[in-house]
């Protein structure tokens, strides 16, 4: 599981994806979440707004887990 640190209260989903080199670009978050299963905590999340916090755990299929920290 790699571990993605935060130095603010929250991150989006969207914000999130580019900052672990899982996609290019913030333009590019729409697409990967309308082609690809993102769980956060368990749970098939495709929000790319939604805010993610300290412990927060996103495992995308294929491509890794991650844990917010």
């Amino acid at each position: 599981m790699d571990t993605i640190s935060i130095s603010t209260e929250y991150i989006t989903l969207g914000q999130f994806l580019k900052v672990a080199d899982v996609i290019q670009s913030g333009g590019m978050a729409k697409w990967f979440l309308a082609e690809h299963e993102v769980y956060i905590n368990n749970e098939l999340d495709v929000r790319r707004g939604r805010k993610l916090r300290a412990g927060d755990v996103v495992e995308i299929p294929q491509i890794g887990k991650f844990l917010i920290k």
